[in-house]
């Protein structure tokens, strides 16, 4: 008969055995998907339409995209009950925990600005006469 996995981790040594278990916990925190995320957080795509104040396929979106704005992450995180932390991480530097970005002012449901530039007129000739 074949050994289980807990026969195989019961015969390592101590020291191996609680690095193994160490790991295991660190691998059970990590997600890898909002729709994981929001699983973990015992939540309905309904729910979170709801406190978004959108319609249910647009969750499904939000949860398949592979890119979006912090603000719509920021607000899928607070749907959930959660709170999002921008950490950066830079070499022979402890980790940067990042406040804020850009004009807070606005708040997260103005969501992003557009900046435009404005056109450049050529100036009106001038009907006076000389």
């Amino acid at each position: 008969m074949g050994r289980t996995l807990d026969d195989v981790v019961a015969a390592l040594p101590e020291a191996r055995r609680a690095r193994v278990e160490a790991r295991a916990r660190e691998l059970k925190d990590e997600v890898e998907s909002l729709s994981e995320l929001r699983r973990v957080a015992g939540k309905a795509q309904v729910e979170i339409a709801s406190a978004l104040n959108v319609k249910q396929p647009s969750v499904s979106k939000i949860e398949k995209q592979t890119d979006m704005y912090l603000s719509t992450l920021r607000s899928y995180v607070e749907a959930i009950g959660g709170q999002l932390d921008l950490i950066v991480r830079l070499p022979s530097h402890a980790p940067l925990r990042i406040e804020r970005l850009g004009d807070v002012s606005l708040g997260a449901s103005a969501g992003p600005r557009k900046i435009t530039a404005k056109r450049r007129t050529k100036p009106k000739a001038s009907l006076r006469a000389g």
